[in-house]
Formats: C-alpha cells, sequence, structure tokens
C-alpha cells in the first residue's frame, strides 16, 4: 500500500512509519531539513509540508492516511491548539477527499473524553462530556467528530484512542518526567493511588497496522495493554529502568488542582509565554481515574495486545530509550 503519514517525526509517527515501511511505500510529511534526515533514516520517503497546509498533490497516490500531527502543549493559547487539532485535521481531511484517499486512520486520545472526573472501565458508549475544560482535549474531541463525520462511500474514516502512550524511544512523557525529578518539581497527587490505563507504543503500532484493512469505517477504538496500574506503581517502574528514583512528596488532588488553576489563570492574565510550572490538565489527570475496555477492538480490529507492560518495561531497560 502507498501511506502517507503525519507527525512521523515524533515519537508515535515515528513507531509507526518505522514498523510500516517494511512493509509498504512510506511518504510523511516533513517540516525542516532535521525531520527530512530522520525519515530518511527510517526508511521514509519526506515531503516538504506542514499541519493545515497539506497539498492534494502530495496525496494523489495514497491509498491511507495516517494521521499522528496534534497540537500537544502542554501550554498554548486556544488558537494554538484549535489551529493545530482541529482546523489543521479539517484541512488534511478535505485535501484527502479531494486527492481519492480511501482510508483516514486519526490517532485521537481519550482525553476528549476527560471532564476532570474519574472515567472507570469505559468504552465507546462513554459518552462526550458537554463541556471540556482543557483545551488540548476539547480540541481532540473536536478534530475526532470531523473525523467519524467525514465517513461516507469510498472515503472510510477510523479513529484510534489510545491511552497514555509509552515505551522505547519515548520523548515525550519519559523525558518531562526525567526533567521534573532533576529540577526538584516532580510531586503525586493523592500519593499517585488513581488507577489508570496504559498503552506501550508497539500495541498501538499493532493496533494501527490492524486498522488499515480491519474495523468499522466511521468508528473508534479505544486501544491500551489491558492492564491497569497505580500511577505510582506504572511510573516508578518506568522511571526506574531509566534508573531514576521519585520522591515520595505528594499533594492532596483538591489542593494541586486548586493551584493549578490560580497559576495557569495568572499566566493567561498576564499574557506569559512561557509554560507554567503547575497546569491543570496533567495535575487534574493524575489525581482521577482512567481504565478503559478494549472489548471493540478486540471484536472489530482483532486486535490483542502484543507486549505486556513487564515486557515493554524491559524493553525500556535495554534501550535506554529517550
Amino acid at each position: 500500500m502507498n501511506i502517507f503519514i503525519t507527525g512521523a517525526s515524533g515519537f508515535i509517527g515515528g513507531a509507526i512509519a518505522a514498523e510500516l515501511c517494511k512493509k509498504h511505500s512510506i511518504r510523511a510529511m516533513s517540516r525542516s531539513e532535521r525531520s527530512d534526515a530522520r525519515l530518511k533514516e527510517l526508511g521514509v520517503e519526506p515531503v516538504r509540508c506542514s499541519l493545515g497546509d497539506v497539498p492534494v498533490d502530495a496525496l494523489k497516490n495514497a491509498d491511507i492516511i495516517i494521521h499522528c500531527a496534534a497540537f500537544v502543549g502542554p501550554w498554548g493559547s486556544k488558537q494554538d491548539f484549535w489551529q493545530g487539532n482541529v482546523e489543521g485535521t479539517d484541512q488534511i481531511l478535505q485535501a484527502a477527499k479531494q486527492a481519492g484517499v480511501k482510508r483516514f486512520i486519526h490517532i485521537g486520545t481519550e482525553a476528549a473524553f476527560f471532564a476532570g472526573k474519574d472515567m472507570v472501565q469505559i468504552d465507546e458508549s462513554y459518552p462526550y462530556p458537554p463541556k471540556n475544560p482543557y483545551l488540548y482535549g476539547s480540541t481532540k474531541q473536536e478534530a475526532e467528530k470531523r473525523v467519524l463525520a467525514a465517513n461516507e462511500p469510498g472515503f472510510e474514516t477510523i479513529v484510534l484512542r489510545p491511552r497514555l502512550v509509552w515505551g522505547p524511544g519515548d520523548t515525550s512523557v519519559l523525558p518531562v518526567m526525567k526533567r521534573m525529578v532533576e529540577e526538584g518539581k516532580f510531586m503525586w497527587v493523592n500519593h499517585g493511588r488513581a488507577k489508570t490505563s496504559t498503552t506501550c507504543i508497539p500495541n498501538l503500532v499493532h493496533a494501527v497496522e490492524l486498522a488499515l484493512t480491519s474495523g468499522q469505517p466511521g468508528q473508534a477504538y479505544f486501544i491500551t495493554d489491558g492492564e491497569d496500574h497505580t500511577f505510582k506503581d506504572f511510573l516508578t517502574k518506568m522511571l526506574g529502568t531509566q534508573n531514576v528514583d521519585l520522591p515520595s512528596k505528594s499533594v492532596p488532588g483538591f489542593l494541586a488542582s486548586g493551584l493549578a488553576r490560580i497559576v495557569e489563570g495568572t499566566w493567561r492574565i498576564f499574557g506569559i509565554k512561557s509554560e507554567p510550572p503547575l497546569m491543570r490538565f496533567p495535575t487534574d489527570l493524575m489525581a482521577r481515574e482512567c481504565t478503559i475496555k478494549i472489548d471493540r477492538a478486540r471484536r472489530e480490529l482483532g486486535y490483542a495486545p502484543v507486549i505486556s507492560v513487564q515486557q515493554g518495561l524491559d524493553a525500556m531497560r535495554k534501550s535506554g530509550s529517550a
């Protein structure tokens, strides 16, 4: 197949591109010479364009688009998130239709459903919250809605929703946590007691490979490792693979959330562009349970995790990860 990938210079898109180029012809969005070089190393042909400005001609020979690129922040204006996640997705959807692409696979997130409350053993029947207070989640929700609404005969759309993607090569969660520990800024929220599902990168890549030919058009699928752990257990083990010890100090969830709101509000009032030391979304996320069922993915995609959490941890330890 001929496949076009956005976000292939990042952790998730890069892992997907590296695996799929073994069997398929892959082209990918690239915004710089550095990205060009990274993609060529993977065996991927770079196409110079940017999110929100993908030319139709770049997609004309593509059978499938895998849309991984997004504005994840963690800090930015409403316009930053809207332009990156909603307008960027909308533009490539329209370009894909014009180019005659047959299937569009969108990498979504459970954050589209998170409104600051526990989400316990949720599945695809779980409703969108009427109001999402977090810019990342609200704009990813809108992007996902547009992807699913674009499904029509001849143009199939599918959404995959991983939760807390991690594993060898992690350039998102792991580096941020390492830096927080080094700077003495890391604290548990509620002692890390909240439970969470996770998605090791090989499991997500496997789900994407299945979605090339499987899955019901116009549907979304949660993808996880099929295991649940407390934040404290999982993060302690993940950072332990890098010989990083997490401190024991903790702050109550209500206090952390309240302080984060004050800090964010101050930053926005004064137009401070640097990242605040405390933010609502990650703080609230760590305080709440998010456990997810993957029955639909098992049934309709034929998905089953190809690697366990322990095997993923072992792989991180051996690789040295990020």
